[in-house]
């Protein structure tokens, strides 16, 4: 009863994985499989004493890939799993990380809380969005290049990325600032003409931020690692030991380094080809570390006000995906988050990786990603017990490692504090309830 089909992209890493804190108790034998040879997952089933099997044998927790996990679900060669399996992503995760997805999701929610009524779809003079405005403008293409055009000549002057749906790594990712350029590319993806959709590949096509935060001159994006273990209710958990990924060179809006990526993606995949790049610490921060820096820089009161943001907006993005995930009992996901900061401390949600990359570029990031691991499987497989669907096992406190609760719907209904959603982001601050100025006492944040 197994699952067949590899990703073709994964890459085998030899390194060996340093030590964590040693898992809680264990006890039965859990069998585990997965598809995706990397050390920071077999070290940590290894550690606990699982058992490996083949995925032709009766298994308990699967990690696999999404090329797997497609084949697993699939009506032709799927199965139905049993109460003792799980897996490690949702059967139709891609509702969250295909970016053209992504976007018709997250507009489709903006149009209900709208009919809704919703304080949260509030609009200014000009009709863009107050708080729920934190996705770039993004159209798909072909089918929205009549659109596109329309908004193009509104601002000419504006530059525009255009990426793949399905490609992840910067590959195939391209910025453009004249529609001679948009024209020349559909001439050359051979296509008579933009209707003929089916045999072409999707695009997304997004205004570009053009004025992004700068650290040092160089431009950077954030990579938040946020695990959901049910959608509905949905209960998600963020991992405090995100980073920051610099480009090697100093950014410049300048149009003559369009083509330029080492200067606009952030990619390790791609930043490490770049002749600045440092392979000691991999062009990366702690979140922690910016957390200091934009406090001395810009003060305290509004990096608390833009990280509140930041979880805000994962949050509403998993709200908005929630109604049309098939939110099956066996599945859990840890996704990576790409999110961008520009010169107004606004955060903007670029994507969503269903399979964030576990190949390590440094010590430090294989150090982070064995213990994410870690954290991971100490939540969605508590006390490393052989799975039980049936039962909602909520992970003890202690269990939570580096993770911490981003929203709880369950607990936020039960406690009444569902009008959480009616409230805007930033109006509380901090994780689990900052302190708030006037009192100094600690004020649990009104959304979670």
């Amino acid at each position: 009863m197994g699952c067949h089909g590899d990703d073709p992209e994964v890459d085998v890493s030899g390194v060996s994985a340093p030590l964590a804190a040693a898992p809680l108790a264990m006890s039965g034998k859990l069998k585990w499989v997965t598809d995706i040879e990397k050390s920071v997952l077999i070290n940590n089933f290894e550690k606990r004493g699982w058992t490996q099997v083949s995925e032709s044998d009766d298994w308990n927790f699967y990690w696999m890939s999404v090329q797997t996990i497609r084949n697993c679900f699939s009506v032709e060669t799927g199965f139905r799993l049993s109460d003792d399996q799980l897996v490690n992503h949702f059967p139709n995760h891609y509702e969250l990380t295909r970016k053209d997805l992504m976007v018709k999701n997250i507009k489709r929610y903006r149009k209900e809380l709208e009919k809704e009524g919703s304080p949260l779809a509030e609009k200014d003079e000009n009709g863009k969005y107050l708080y729920l405005d934190f996705v770039p403008v993004t159209f798909m293409l072909p089918a929205d290049y009549n659109l596109f055009v329309e908004e193009f000549r509104k601002n000419p002057s504006s530059t525009w990325i255009m990426k793949p749906c399905g490609k992840a790594q910067g590959k195939g990712i391209f910025l453009i600032n004249k529609l001679s350029q948009i024209k020349k590319w559909s001439r050359d993806s051979k296509t008579s003409s933009f209707v003929s959709q089916s045999s072409k590949e999707a695009y997304v096509i997004s205004l570009y931020i053009d004025n992004p935060l700068l650290i040092g001159g160089k431009k950077f994006d954030l990579r938040l690692y946020v695990l959901v273990t049910t959608y509905r209710p949905l209960k998600c958990y963020m991992y405090k030991l995100g980073f920051c990924r610099f480009c090697t060179v100093k950014y410049t809006p300048s149009t003559s380094e369009l083509d330029n990526m080492f200067v606009h993606l952030t990619n390790v995949a791609i930043q490490k080809h770049g002749d600045d790049y440092n392979h000691v610490h991999g062009g990366k921060w702690t979140v922690s570390n910016l957390r200091l820096y934009l406090e001395s820089t810009r003060g305290r009161e509004v990096t608390d006000k833009l990280f509140d943001e930041i979880h805000w907006i994962i949050v509403q993005s998993l709200k908005a995906v929630a109604p049309v995930m098939n939110n099956d009992k066996h599945c859990f996901e840890c996704y990576g988050y790409d999110i961008i900061i520009d010169d107004r401390l606004k955060p903007w949600l670029i994507e969503v990786n269903a399979s964030p990359s576990l190949t390590s570029s440094t010590a430090n990031d294989r150090i982070l990603k064995y213990n994410l691991i870690n954290d991971t499987l100490n939540i969605v497989v508590p006390n490393g017990e052989i799975p039980d669907c049936k039962w909602n096992k909520v992970p003890p406190k202690e269990a939570l490692g580096s993770y911490e609760i981003l929203y709880d719907e369950e607990a936020a209904q039960a406690d009444g504090s569902e009008r959480d959603l009616r409230n805007r982001p930033g109006q509380a601050f901090g994780f689990k309830g900052a302190r708030t100025r006037e009192a100094g006492r600690s004020a649990p944040t009104t959304w979670k």
